[in-house]
């Protein structure tokens, strides 16, 4: 069930189905992503992708997903635009943990340089 939520979240942001990616996600959900503080709540999530996160458009590419039962980590790759219109592409790993079905807390990491 893990795997499916995840492969479906990607699928929702990739398509900004924002109304999609709620009921994937417990309603006090925890989302940390380096550069934001941490985003709490579904409602404060939903505003991220719609308002705040600086993609316009693109595609994730998962390249591997484990899973447990109420954890799950996957990494891939990201291609798409900035909202100025420059192109983007980045790798990203992401831990999950779940309750009742649902993602509880994510927290997405991102290859690029550190100072």
């Amino acid at each position: 069930m893990s795997k499916e939520l995840i492969v479906q979240m990607f699928h929702h942001i990739d398509s900004n189905n924002w109304a999609g990616l709620r009921p994937l996600f417990c309603r006090d959900v925890i989302y940390e992503r380096p550069g934001y503080a941490p985003i709490i709540g579904a409602q404060e999530l939903l505003d991220f992708y719609e308002r705040v996160r600086v993609i316009a458009a693109g595609r994730h590419t998962i390249d591997g997903l484990l899973t447990e039962e109420d954890s799950a980590a996957c990494w891939g790759h990201f291609a798409g635009t900035h909202r100025n219109g420059t192109p983007l592409q980045v790798r990203f790993a992401d831990c999950y943990t779940f309750e009742d079905g649902m993602i509880k807390k994510r927290t997405s990491y991102f290859f690029t340089p550190a100072v």
